[in-house]
This record gives structure tokens, C-alpha cells and sequence, in this order.
């Protein structure tokens, strides 16, 4: 049992959770895949709740308000922010291990270990968030159930990114990796979008199914061979492959001996089979989560074949009022 979070600095809230949600990447902590995390640290990334207290610097945002909670938080104020990119804030992540990992450090996260800032997550009865004038959504209309728009926290706009990361537009063709939640609602965003044709790829039944549901053609990795089936499906390749897996995806005994070992932290198994589908001059979209080092990257087939590959964590801030408006008009 933690105490009841307080106001720290000026610009927190206190939000006391109605709502709050596992994601996939909460897994990572609970595995041990993602280091950084220690005893009674509270994980938790995605929740909505009610402000149950503010600080004299909050200007948007009353008590009493309902709100969604950003998974990344951002300051508003430095350079990435201004221009949109809240996931890449200079001021929320003090971590000098991702510093030295990356050569950067990237934002703050709810409940996503020191690595990130080591704020306290949000499967809680309480949260504090701090810049909540950015880093909070307020929903005003009250016919909308948590349901509707808790996962304006993080899914329904990762999802929406990785469409615009890769360029989804009218017409063109997708390929999607995983037919978990989030690479569902990225089949969701993409038809949205206006795209042609979409694919899945996956090997777990169910999730094919809601798939094709969807308007999704689908390979079962499972079964058939993702590049030679994909090949004959489009001979010139998608436009877009999206990556909604991540160093999950281990399938080659290789890369099964080599993380064993640690030899490697994530396997590109996913991104080997994107770069050889895509059409030339694709683009490849990562938002699946990759924490360090791959081996065996086909850097060849990715440079001749012109491919533009872009990843990184969603800008909520960015996003979440037009996605907002998208549910509300059903």
C-alpha cells in the first residue's frame, strides 16, 4: 500500500481514478523485460478518473472535472512540444541510463519504470500528473461512457500514429504485423484513412477473425510463409508495412539463442519480413516497443530498396482532440 499522492509542483493534479486499463506493455515490467522498475513501484498507463485537486498554476483544468490522462507526459513548453512532438519532451525524463542508451533521454511515462522518470502509474485509486494543463483531456460530454474514451490515452492514438508515421492515406495498401489491440484499432484507423487494401498478419485465430471483421485480408504466420504468401497476394508490395509487435515476434531459433544468451535484446524478425514485402520506396511504421540492440538487420535490402522507416511513441497531445470528435460522432 502507497500513500495518497499530494501536489508536488504548481502545474500537478490529483486525479482519482474511475477508469484504468493493462496494456500489453505493462507485460514488459511484469516479465522483466523492461529494466529499471523497483519494489511498490505502481505501474499503470492509461486511465480517466475525476481531478480531485489542482495547483495554483493549472489554468484549464477544475476540480471536478473528467478527465483522460496522457500515458506520455510532456511539459508543453520546450522545443518538441511546441511543435507537436510531445513524446520526444526534454523536461519530463531525468533518466541519465536512457540518456546513456540512447543517446537522448525521451519523456516521462505513468508506470513505465525509472527508465522513463519513475512517476507512479495509474492503476491506483490516485494519480498525480503533473503538467496537467497539457497532459490532461477533459471530457464535457457526459453521454460519453469511460469506455468510449479511456484509451485516448494511449492505444486509439498509438494506433492513429502509426497511420501517420507511414503515410496512410486514400489508396494505398497496408500491411499490419500483430492483430492485438492495438494492431486491430490501427486496421480501424487505417480503413478511416481511406486505405485500398489492408493486411494482417498474426497467428492466434480470434484475432484474425475481428480482423477480417474489419475488411482485413489475413496470413496466419503460423501456417503460411508471411513473405512468399504476402508476394502473392500483392506482387509489388504494400505501401505501408506498420510493425504493432516489437521485439516480441521470435520465431528462428537464432534469435531464440541469442536473447537467450544476451547476445540481443529484441528480435527484428518483424521488421526483416516488412522491409522484403514493402514495395520500393515504401515506408515501414514502428510502434511496437524495441528496447535496445537487434542482430542480423537486413541494412542491404532496406537501403537499395529506398524504404523510409519511422517509429517512436505517440503524440497524444497531438491527436487526441480530433480523435475525441472522431468518437463522438460515432
Amino acid at each position: 500500500q502507497r500513500p495518497k499522492p499530494i501536489i508536488t509542483d504548481d502545474s500537478d493534479a490529483i486525479i482519482h481514478v474511475t477508469s484504468s486499463t493493462i496494456c500489453g506493455s505493462d507485460l514488459h515490467m511484469y516479465n522483466g523485460d523492461m529494466k529499471g522498475m523497483l519494489s511498490k513501484d505502481i505501474i499503470g498507463h492509461e486511465c480517466m478518473g475525476i481531478v480531485e485537486s489542482i495547483g495554483p498554476d493549472v489554468k484549464n483544468i477544475k476540480v471536478g472535472d473528467r478527465v483522460v490522462v496522457s500515458a506520455p507526459i510532456a511539459c508543453g513548453q520546450c522545443e518538441y512540444c511546441k511543435t507537436g512532438l510531445f513524446s520526444l519532451c526534454d523536461i519530463t525524463n531525468d533518466s541519465k541510463v536512457m540518456e546513456t542508451m540512447y543517446g537522448h533521454r525521451i519523456c516521462g511515462a505513468f508506470g513505465y519504470s525509472h527508465l522513463t522518470g519513475g512517476y507512479d502509474g495509474c492503476q491506483a485509486e490516485w494519480v498525480r500528473v503533473p503538467f496537467a494543463d497539457v497532459n490532461l483531456l477533459k471530457i464535457e460530454n457526459n453521454r460519453l461512457t469511460d469506455e468510449q474514451v479511456l484509451f485516448l490515452s494511449d492505444i486509439v492514438c498509438t494506433a492513429w500514429h502509426a497511420n501517420v508515421l507511414g503515410g496512410v492515406g486514400p489508396g494505398t495498401t497496408v500491411a499490419i504485423w500483430g492483430a492485438g489491440p492495438v494492431g486491430l484499432l490501427t486496421v480501424m484507423w487505417a480503413k478511416y484513412r481511406g486505405a485500398k487494401r489492408i493486411f494482417t498478419i498474426d497467428c492466434i485465430e480470434e484475432r484474425l477473425a475481428k480482423a477480417r471483421t474489419q475488411g482485413a485480408e489475413t496470413i496466419d504466420f503460423s501456417k503460411d510463409n508471411v513473405i512468399e504468401t504476402m508476394q502473392k497476394l500483392l506482387p509489388g508490395g504494400p505501401d505501408v508495412c506498420i510493425d504493432a509487435v516489437g521485439f516480441r515476434y521470435t520465431k528462428g531459433m537464432v534469435h531464440k539463442m541469442q536473447r537467450a544468451v544476451f547476445l540481443e535484446t529484441d528480435s527484428p524478425e518483424v521488421l526483416d519480413e516488412a522491409i522484403v514485402v514493402v514495395r520500393k520506396g515504401g515506408s515501414v511504421a514502428i510502434i511496437g516497443d524495441y528496447f535496445y540492440k537487434s542482430n542480423q538487420f537486413p541494412i542491404g535490402t532496406f537501403m537499395e530498396k529506398a524504404v523510409t522507416m519511422r517509429g517512436g511513441q505517440l503524440y497524444c497531445q497531438s491527436y487526441w482532440h480530433d480523435l475525441l470528435k472522431i468518437i463522438e460522432n460515432g
